[in-house]
């Protein structure tokens, strides 16, 4: 059969997935058992905005392994795709763009601000969605969803309505995460503390006595430590902890705030921590979450000197107002320097909080917003958190989620933005609040057309908490909500635990009854070579499609699958060596199907297994277990460890040992059916080996199944063989172990032909022996067992030697001058090297043996030595290791015994 010399991964990847999807073999309907499994998964919207990252592919190879995995095991599988309309993400690209223009979309006005919005959309937007296709992900696009999609829309309206009839959503004025360059309100989560140095500022405040304020610069005062003294013209307080004995005698008294003419008590208060700066702290409820928790328990006044553009207020006097709040900062400490009451000034490192998107310094403000009150759900949510979700890896991210949701807070849901879910509120003339599923709703519950919506728009991650369930239908009970839901897996990454997965499961108990998913796969970070997160802002981001391009996208996904849930620093040379192993198996495969004629996959191993070969009973043996494997790893999410049983088992196993101790009789020119039943045996190991290697390898698997003789539809999962798609691997069976062809004994057997074979490879090279130059190979083994092995198995010892003559003996009768090894088993090799053998070249040789054994033998005997060991340590490594030191001593003793046979 032909088949090109180089594998072609572009051709492939481009022709295979357009045909899968024109088939329909994403679309979980593929699937005609009405009994079948069912599995789902959701992806995890990417932003609109957004185009295809490392992040991205690492999860979404991830969740093709598994889907892929599942629909040829004949579940009935969907994973759902679609994207996130990122609110304040998209709104800032599309205003960049309007700039442009030399337009605002305040020039538009909101209604054509929101059509340029979907425009952009259309024309831009799901570019990740396209650059999906690249990766091979076996998403079902026909129920491909947009959080702005009018029936995901209908489920926030019906959600938001719901929980405010139930009081768990109001509205209310509360501080506030404020960036004043996006112009809306943040949750905490949306929210970046970062470290900084800067400075600390000691202000001193006059303290006023009998009646009288005292003048500035006198003795009696009371100083204050803030990193931001621009606030201190809003204090209304200053607060020292009760039990401080310093301040004990002016708890209650009265100061001068200067540069404002104001006059603000001392209070105590527990929360204050008296080692942090003078002990004393200023209290500006208006501008500070802490402040604001405090002003509320003593019923300070808020005072509003920054506002919301980051500027001063008219509450600052004309000296301030209109300023920057940084430009307000210099002036403050210049006013406090020139009146004497600036104490000091000392460097100070301390957080600081910024934009999670712009990484504009975020401004604490009080504004009227709406919340979600959270515990009652993070209760529902803690009651079932023992069983589910189940984290992989559980360390440390169940305890991470558990104690986010026990010290859970409102979430402000209400962004001031124009693109959106708006808020489903509408306001009377009078102000009376109309919560409704729509306007004509509003209006007949409010009795008058006569109604203003409320301008403001819902968190992204309000909608984005729904997903599991609206994308499926919800409210309506549709067939797909009752048949996907919960699904199966979440993976994602750690760092939206808080802002995604613990909401969906709060929302999904909540409306569904049901937890939204019952495993959540923690994913790894990719970082550059550096060692450093990779960001935009860094210029530091490897793009999958060029390493697609360069390295094709097989061997891309073997690397992604390998990181699973570990940090690693991206590195170009893994990719390489994937890319080795997808050459390797196209050139297996390509020398089996030059050798093609008389072969069917699935025959060849007839008969009673006990009168098979041995290297047939081996190889079935081998690629049972790597079965066993391969399924065990996948269902524990273990893909690292799936992946290196494949790559083992198909480069070492199948490609250097099992094809070249079949190649005389597969090579063979007279036809004959010996002939037949080798290259037959060798397709079908080939067949199921491509099986296994498909959801890791789609395309490759693919290209080289369908030219594999024999395939077609009786190969398909019964699930699918009456389905229209043509024949296709990706709807072949899954391989299952079958534990009757685990032999532990070919295994043995074999492993020993392979040592000795590979030591007499070795003495051949390190002797320097020509290719071309056969040589004698004798053999000793005491067991009995072994000797009826080495002897059945000659003329292949033979062929793969290059071998003139192979003689096996109980004790090895060898010339003086021959090159020695010791094979496991107490089994010892020589080659007799008369006129070829450089005898201080070879006693050199041994002696290195000799101590790299040595300091092998003195390591396992420290580990053996070591009592914490030998009790922590599983029982056969022990073992293992104390045969391990047996054995080397037996070596060692031969070794010797070489060397003293090669004294001249």
């Amino acid at each position: 059969m032909e088949i090109p010399k180089t594998y072609d991964p572009k051709q492939a990847e481009e022709q295979h997935y357009a045909r899968w999807e024109k088939q329909g073999c994403f679309a979980p309907e593929i699937n005609r058992d009405p009994a079948a499994p069912v599995f789902s998964i959701v992806i995890p919207p990417p932003n609109v905005t957004g185009s295809l990252h490392m992040g991205h592919a690492l999860q979404h190879t991830l969740m093709d392994v598994m889907t892929r995995h599942k629909r040829m095991l004949g579940y009935r599988t969907l994973w759902l795709p679609g994207e996130d309309h990122a609110g304040i993400s998209t709104q800032v690209v599309v205003e960049r763009e309007l700039r442009k223009e030399k337009l605002s979309r305040h020039d538009l006005g909101r209604e054509r601000f929101v059509e340029r919005v979907w425009q952009w959309r259309e024309q831009y937007g799901s570019q990740i969605i396209q650059q999906m296709r690249r990766e091979g992900a076996s998403v079902d696009w026909s129920r491909q969803r947009f959080t702005m999609d009018e029936g995901l829309s209908r489920a926030v309206r019906e959600v938001f309505v719901r929980l405010y009839e139930e009081g768990l959503i109001y509205r209310g004025d509360y501080i506030v995460n404020w960036c004043p360059n996006e112009q809306t309100a943040l949750s905490d989560l949306e929210v970046d503390k970062e470290s900084q140095h800067g400075k600390l500022y000691y202000l001193q405040y006059p303290v006023r006595a009998n009646g009288r304020a005292h003048e500035y610069g006198s003795d009696e005062h009371i100083t204050v430590a803030t990193t931001r003294p621009e606030t201190m013209l809003g204090d209304t307080a200053v607060a020292v902890n009760p039990t401080d004995e310093r301040y004990r005698d002016l708890i209650g008294r009265t100061l001068l705030l200067p540069l404002t003419g104001r006059e603000i008590p001392i209070i105590a208060d527990e929360a204050v921590d008296p080692q942090f700066g003078t002990g004393a702290v200023k209290v500006t409820p208006a501008h500070d979450p802490n402040d604001y928790a405090m002003g509320e328990r003593h019923g300070l006044p808020q005072v509003f000197v920054i506002d919301k553009f980051a500027r001063m207020t008219e509450q600052t006097g004309p000296d301030f107002a209109g300023l920057d709040r940084l430009k307000a900062r210099e002036k403050v400490v210049e006013r406090f320097s020139e009146l004497g009451l600036l104490e000091k000034v000392v460097d100070y490192e301390f957080a600081i909080s910024r934009c999670d998107r712009c990484r504009t310094v975020i401004e604490p403000l009080i504004s009227t917003q709406w919340f979600c009150r959270m515990k009652g759900m993070a209760e529902q949510a803690l009651a079932v958190a023992d069983k589910e979700p189940r984290f992989v890896p559980d360390v440390p991210w169940q305890k991470v989620y558990k104690d986010w949701l026990e010290n859970i807070h409102d979430w402000c849901v209400s962004r001031q933005l124009w693109w959106g879910h708006q808020i489903p509120a509408w306001y009377t003339k009078e102000g009376k609040i109309i919560v409704a599923r729509s306007e004509e709703e509003a209006r007949l519950a409010a009795g008058t057309d006569e109604l203003t919506q409320d301008p403001d728009v819902l968190d992204t991650w309000f909608s984005s908490a729904l997903w599991p369930f609206s994308t499926l239908g919800w409210p309506n009970q549709t067939n797909d909500l009752q048949t996907f839901y919960p699904t199966s897996v979440l993976v994602t990454a750690r760092d939206i635990i808080f802002l995604w997965v613990s909401r969906m499961m709060m929302e999904g108990l909540k409306f569904v009854g049901q937890v939204p998913f019952h495993d959540v796969v923690i994913t790894g970070t990719i970082m550059d070579k550096h060692g450093q997160r990779m960001s935009k802002s860094k210029n530091n981001g490897v793009d999958p499609l060029e390493v697609f391009d360069k390295y094709g996208v097989d061997a891309t996904r073997l690397v992604l699958a390998s990181i699973g849930a570990t940090d690693t620093r991206w590195n170009d040379n893994q990719v390489e060596s994937y890319r080795n192993f997808a050459n390797k198996i196209w050139n297996a495969a390509r020398f089996c199907l030059l050798n093609s004629e008389g072969a069917i996959v699935g025959r060849g191993f007839e008969g009673e297994r006990d009168e098979w070969a041995l290297h047939d009973r081996w190889i079935m043996s081998r690629l049972n277990r790597a079965t066993s494997e391969v399924n065990e790893a996948i269902e524990k999410y273990q893909f690292h460890e799936a992946v290196q049983t494949l790559y083992h088992f198909f480069w070492d196993d199948f490609c250097d040992w099992y094809i070249e101790l079949s190649k005389a009789e597969v090579t063979a020119t007279e036809e004959s059916p010996a002939r037949d039943g080798a290259r037959s045996r060798l397709f079908s190991v080939l067949e199921q080996a491509l099986r296994l290697l498909h959801p890791f390898m789609p395309f490759i698997t693919e290209e080289l199944w369908q030219r594999l003789p024999g395939t077609g539809a009786h190969l398909l999962h019964p699930a699918y063989r009456e389905a229209a798609a043509g024949p296709t691997v990706m709807l072949a069976e899954y391989p299952q172990a079958k534990p009757e062809l685990l032999s532990e004994q070919a295994e043995r057997e074999m492993q020993a032909v392979i040592e000795l074979i590979s030591r007499v490879r070795n003495i051949r090279s390190e002797m320097n022996i020509r290719p071309g130059e056969q040589a004698r190979v004798l053999i000793s083994a005491n067991d009995a067992d072994l000797r009826e092995v080495f002897t059945q198995q000659r003329s292949r010892i033979a062929r793969l030697t290059r071998a003139s003559e192979v003689s096996v003996r109980e004790q090895l009768d060898a010339p003086r001058a021959s090159a020695r090894a010791v094979v496991a088993g107490g089994v010892e090799v020589a080659v007799p090297l008369e006129g070829l053998i450089d005898f201080a070249q070879e006693r050199e040789r041994l002696m290195r043996e000799q101590e790299k054994l040595q300091k092998e033998a003195e390591r396992l005997e420290a580990q053996l030595a070591n009592q914490q060991f030998i009790e922590r340590a599983p029982a056969e490594k022990v073992t293992e290791a104390r045969e391990r030191v047996a054995d080397i001593a037996r070596r060692t003793t031969a070794l010797q015994s070489m060397l003293e046979a090669l004294k001249q």
